[in-house]
């Protein structure tokens, strides 16, 4: 999911290169079409869209599109392996409208090259950004809850994202077991398990985002884990925002037109 704006303070770059933590590979991904809805924390509806998963000969492609009510669009393609490990090859955020601070368009390789295009909804002003940032092999944008998934009951995961703010930085993305809860599916119930996303800035970052009241809080993911481990819901700030929570959604059949009695 679209985690790489975790941040509202943006950080100091690392002196060294940060230690790397691969997820190991328990289920592989395959061929995924699902519908999604994105609400606030308030409940009330503000995009809907849908989660492609497209398996390659190599690589698996997640697409994640959300169209918004007031016509802003936020899309997020991540292209990974999962030779025994999950290994991101490419990542490409973009987003658009008022929902908004600014437009951006970010594109990362797993050889640390990027490029980052934003432009103000004030004055229309562009700024660009290019490079290269040394990563760590766990880089994990676009694959937190690909990662969640094959956690089991207890893991802990310390892995790491560039945090587009708008320039990248990279930051720590600690993904830990918080219990199970029970859901209902109609009549059925079932188990779903919650793993905490939490942000780690470093020492010296993290007091000054606590000092300066812009510590990004925890986000949370609800995976069902009976047999195959499903997706059912993602609650934090998918960019520099609010917190907002993502689901399924179920189509919905248009009603039938009523015909008077003869």
């Amino acid at each position: 999911m679209a985690l790489a704006g975790l941040l509202a303070l943006d950080p100091a770059p690392r002196s060294e290169p940060p230690r790397s933590t691969l997820v190991g590979v328990r289920y592989r991904e395959g061929a995924v079409h699902g519908f999604l809805e994105l609400r606030t924390a308030q409940d009330s509806l503000i995009a809907q869209g849908d989660l492609l998963q497209i398996p390659k000969d190599s690589t698996v492609e997640i697409r994640l599109v959300l169209r918004f009510l007031d016509q802003s669009l936020l899309e997020e393609t991540t292209t990974f392996t999962q030779h025994q490990t999950f290994r991101l090859k490419t990542y490409h955020l973009v987003e658009q409208g008022p929902a908004f601070a600014a437009d951006l368009d970010a594109t990362l390789a797993a050889t640390g090259h990027f490029q980052v295009e934003t432009r103000s909804h004030k004055d229309a002003e562009v700024k660009r950004y290019q490079g290269t940032l040394e990563l760590p092999a766990d880089v994990a944008n676009g694959l937190p809850v690909t990662l969640a998934k094959n956690l089991r009951a207890g893991d802990t995961a310390t892995v790491h994202l560039v945090a587009f703010t708008p320039k990248p930085r990279l930051i720590g993305l600690r993904i830990a077991y918080a219990g199970a809860e029970k859901v209902a599916v109609g009549s059925h119930r079932e188990t779903v398990a919650r793993f905490t996303l939490s942000p780690r800035l470093g020492a010296v970052t993290g007091f000054l985002a606590k000092l300066l009241g812009k510590l990004p809080p925890d986000s949370h993911v609800w995976i069902v884990t009976d047999v195959v481990p499903a997706f059912v819901r993602f609650e934090g700030p998918m960019f520099t925002g609010p917190v907002w929570r993502l689901s399924l959604a179920t189509p919905r059949w248009p009603r039938p037109p009523v015909t008077a009695a003869p």
